[in-house]
């Protein structure tokens, strides 16, 4: 199939995922995954080289538009519930699937430490994604969300740095313009979209594209990734969006209406069906081995601190998808997995994606009116309530 093609089947698939959503009241993130993987198989489709390229900025884009989603204010005064419930949400399940996958699988030490990597992720994209679709983004529960989420894919990326990355010199230059970036563009933002902000050749987002796609090539020159700088500018540019609502309100539309659909169906499209029905029980143990662990470690303290929404805020934490496609990948790229350890750990993820989404959404939305503010004490009562 030619590109132009495939640019045509997609961007129909995109529209019908857009309408299926409005339709069924679920995310459009889950049926354009799930639309990516029905795709994917039924035209046997390899992701060509544009589309992994787009999806890949995509994700970036979704990464800093998280971080700018996150209330610093709010994560200073309660960072003791975004790092617990954020690390662990990471360790629970690399260990056990570390351990099941070496023990029980008969991987390899560093193939079981893939695996580990990879099914100890929570998706900043999804999360991201479902907040904003419906509205949470604004209220305490999302910003909690989103808190816990920077944590435990902070674990996952130095989890992959410490255990297997071997950076180039191209690391200096790499940190030097991400610590410049950090420090300067909220500096540099209200000058230069005040004189050059407004128009509709929309610099203010050109400027911010410019940095990502810097970083990512500084990133790849490197031997990293740029997610982790990546989210900590959208994170230090948060105040500057606070007061200026509408260069953030564009740069979504840039993104959830052209970019973001090809995140999602890319990371449908690397799911191969062939593969996973020859390998169904290992699949199953490999979900169950992320997904349990997940629930069981967040949950308590998921009750303690986001009551009462702990099984919305529990289901969330368990999605994975950017940071686990990315670590699978690395280990196919390194020849660590091979093709079908890769589709089984794809797989995981973008049913991680989508079944506690699927059930968080329909069975657990907080459907009530705008939260308090719950950083005072929690009585007792309130703090073992249920959903």
């Amino acid at each position: 199939m030619s590109d132009i093609a495939l640019a045509a089947l997609l961007a129909v698939t995109v529209l019908l995922a857009a309408t299926i959503s409005v339709e069924i009241g679920l995310s459009v993130a889950l049926i354009e995954l799930f639309a990516g993987v029905v795709v994917g198989n039924a035209f046997h489709l390899d992701v060509p080289g544009w589309l992994t390229f787009v999806g890949s900025f995509a994700g970036i884009l979704l990464t800093f538009l998280a971080g700018a989603e996150v209330d610093v204010p709010q994560l200073r005064r309660e960072w003791r519930a975004s790092v617990s419930i954020g690390l662990v949400s990471f360790f629970a399940p690399f260990t056990v699937v570390t351990l099941v996958a070496y023990y029980g699988l008969g991987w390899t030490r560093d193939q079981s430490e893939i695996a580990g990597l990879a099914l100890s992720t929570t998706s900043l994209a999804v999360v991201y994604a479902v907040l904003v679709e419906t509205g949470l983004n604004t209220e305490l529960v999302g910003k909690r969300l989103m808190s816990a989420t920077f944590v435990t894919d902070i674990a996952t990326v130095t989890g992959l740095t410490v255990l297997f990355v071997t950076p180039t010199i191209w690391i200096v230059p790499f940190a030097v313009v991400s610590v410049a970036m950090i420090f300067g563009l909220p500096r540099l933002a209200t000058g230069f979209f005040g004189r050059y902000g407004n128009r509709v050749i929309e610099p203010e987002i050109k400027l911010v594209f410019a940095c990502l796609f810097v970083l990512m090539w500084l990133g790849s020159r490197a031997d990293s990734q740029a997610a982790l700088p990546v989210f900590v500018l959208g994170l230090v540019m948060s105040s500057f969006y606070d007061s200026h609502r509408l260069e953030q309100d564009r740069m979504r539309v840039v993104a959830f209406a052209f970019l973001t659909p090809f995140f999602f169906l890319k990371g449908g499209m690397n799911v191969s069906v062939g593969a996973l029905g020859a390998n169904l029980g290992i699949l199953a143990i490999l979900f169950l081995a992320k997904m349990v662990p997940k629930l069981v470690g967040v949950y308590p303290l998921a009750r303690r601190y986001t009551s009462p929404h702990a099984t919305f805020t529990t289901l969330l934490m368990s999605t994975g998808l950017t940071f686990g496609t990315i670590t699978a990948l690395y280990g196919l790229n390194a020849h660590i997995i091979d093709r079908t350890q890769f589709s089984l750990l794809i797989a995981v993820v973008v049913l991680s994606a989508i079944v506690p989404t699927a059930i968080a959404q329909r069975r657990y939305h907080p459907r009530a009116a705008r939260e308090l503010d719950l950083t005072a004490p929690v009585p007792p009562a309130a703090a073992h309530g249920t959903d």
